[in-house]
């Protein structure tokens, strides 16, 4: 049952990507829409679950929050430097390897040599599936047959290393702190939103906040917040490990998605890539499912 939950972050985060471009706007709007929407949902929480908001609850909530708007905002700008479907591997690969390695290390989920053994397959075999997907037709790209409206590599790298930075702190915090998963979702919230208030102000982007496209981007903010409230759900039945590594399947999503609604081009041999890719993500995703 643990492992279905632990699954539904997976179908809510894999649509965000796909959500945020089809809404459209700035990384700056995009980030501000998000977690407007993630406020909403924190707020929904509150009055239908009344937990108990200690100061423990709002500090790791709002540290939490505060690295994830890190996290998100320089992925929207790594999306729009090189493309959903190169992005998304990227990160989900690095983010892989951080958490699984917080879980085992800091909170040492995996206690017996089995488990350490099934578990360190299934997060190479997930990381070798999200970097396959991200390769690319050399051949095509010399002549210019692929996708050249996401052509910056350096920008696109640079935010997924701060991305990925964001993000793992963001749950190795709440785990840390050992809170009530449906007690942090709105702190959590509050301190998602002040971090995207402070990019933007820090980008001098203020009247980003008053656009129409970051209301729009509000509809991404409930779609992940349903995907963070299961999330931290699962982890005390499952593990960081576990829990992380399965909702980020969600790139099996992500990646057709953007090329199959969004447009982002591939040509036949970058799409081999993406299927075994995928499958790969699938295969790693079925192995740490059967360590619970």
């Amino acid at each position: 049952m643990f492992i279905a939950l632990a699954l539904i972050p997976a179908l809510a985060w894999g649509s965000v990507g796909l959500i945020s471009g089809k809404l459209g706007g700035t990384p700056i709007q995009q980030t501000l829409g998000m977690t407007a929407g993630a406020v909403l949902f924190g707020i929904f929480t509150i009055v239908v679950y009344q937990p108990a908001l200690t100061g423990r609850v709002w500090i790791s909530g709002l540290l939490s929050g505060l690295f994830w708007a890190v996290g998100q905002s320089q992925q929207f700008t790594s999306m729009k430097a090189i493309g959903i479907s190169k992005t998304v591997p990227i990160s989900t690969g690095l983010q892989l390897a951080g958490n699984a390695l917080a879980g085992v290390l800091l909170f040492h989920e995996w206690k017996t040599t089995h488990m350490i053994t099934v578990g360190t397959i299934a997060v190479v075999v997930l990381i070798a599936g999200a970097a396959i997907t991200s390769l690319r037709d050399r051949a095509a790209s010399a002549m210019g047959a692929t996708d050249t409206q996401h052509n910056d590599v350096s920008t696109g790298i640079r935010a997924i290393i701060f991305s990925t930075l964001g993000y793992v702190m963001y749950t190795i915090i709440v785990n840390y702190a050992n809170v009530d998963a449906k007690a942090v979702v709105f702190p959590q919230a509050i301190g998602m939103f002040v971090g995207a208030i402070i990019f933007a102000l820090y980008k001098k982007s203020a009247k980003d906040i008053t656009k129409p496209v970051s209301y729009k981007n509000v509809l991404t903010g409930l779609v992940w917040g349903v995907g963070n409230l299961f999330m931290f759900i699962s982890i005390p039945h499952v593990g960081l490990a576990i829990s992380y590594s399965l909702a980020q399947s969600g790139i099996v999503i992500s990646t057709f998605g953007s090329i199959w609604f969004l447009g982002e081009k591939k040509t036949n041999k970058e799409m081999v890539y993406v299927v075994i890719g995928s499958v790969l993500v699938i295969v790693g995703s079925v192995l740490l499912g059967m360590l619970k």
